[in-house]
């Protein structure tokens, strides 16, 4: 069973492969299979973001002591 990666650390494994491949060591056709790597990678990790924002929501405090739950979006 493969164990599933947190955000936090597949966004550490793209800062690697863009660490990796301004190193300039590796040759030219291992630089542009990390790149893809790399570039499938932060399309996850985009979409993944997109996905947590949408669920934040924002609580305010109305004047008669209630409070109301909304959408990042929409808070002041």
């Amino acid at each position: 069973m493969e164990e599933q990666l947190t955000f936090e650390q597949r966004l550490n494994q793209v800062k690697e492969i863009i660490e990796g491949i301004e190193g300039g060591q590796m040759s030219l056709e291992d630089s542009v299979r990390q790149f893809e790597t790399g570039i499938q990678a932060l399309n996850g990790l985009e979409k993944e973001l997109s996905e947590m924002q949408r669920r934040v929501t924002v609580l305010l405090s109305r004047s008669d002591g209630t409070t109301e739950e909304k959408p990042l979006e929409d808070a002041p």
